[in-house]
């Protein structure tokens, strides 16, 4: 967790710091919707907190009911058993904003919103059956994050919706498994 989080600041560094070498404000971009100041950045909140609440609401639905998240779920815990919350939040904060700048903040005004999308649903590459739906929804996600930066013309939102989804659902990781309970002899001695 140490050298991830390490990996992150850097990137955070590398990101925010190529954005001012080409100029850029890695902050802001030319919004969609005619806004600056207060109503870009509060536009963006709003849709940042709504975004990360439906999102985390949704994980939990997803993984109760349906093979591929259980999957996914049961392949990632183990790399936060037994981590402290307080590096889970650290993790959380830094991956969001590593990946933020990075996916939003520096390729977006570049590239526009699909190609870091899709850059950033194939860093969300895991092993496993659940492989490629993990991919398309970490793309799905960074569309959304890219179209509320676009609109608002402001990274607060999608930092604060990624890392509030990064940090309840690296919690729920952890704390949580979905794997339906063991009944002795396969549930032949159950009591009628």
């Amino acid at each position: 967790m140490v050298a991830a989080l390490a990996v992150y600041l850097a990137a955070i560094a590398l990101a925010a710091g190529s954005s001012l070498v080409l100029g850029r404000n890695p902050l802001r971009c030319a919004p969609w919707l005619e806004m600056t100041g207060a109503a870009s950045v509060l536009s963006s909140l709003g849709l940042g907190i709504w975004l990360g609440a439906g999102t985390i609401a949704m994980t939990r639905t997803v993984v109760r009911r349906t093979t591929w998240a259980r999957a996914l779920h049961l392949a990632l815990r183990p790399a936060v058993h037994g981590v402290p919350g307080d590096m889970l939040v650290g993790l959380a904060i830094a991956s969001a904003l590593a990946e933020e700048l990075l996916f939003r903040g520096l390729l977006v005004p570049w590239l526009g919103i699909i190609v870091p999308s899709i850059a950033f649903g194939v860093l969300h590459q895991v092993p496993g059956r659940a492989r490629w739906t993990w991919m398309a929804w970490a793309t799905v996600m960074g569309l959304l994050f890219a179209v509320v930066f676009r609109a608002t013309g402001n990274l607060a939102g999608p930092i604060v919706a990624h890392g509030a989804i990064n940090a309840a659902n690296l919690r729920y990781l952890r704390d949580n498994d979905p794997s339906p309970p063991r009944r002795p002899l396969g549930g032949l001695l159950r009591r009628g």
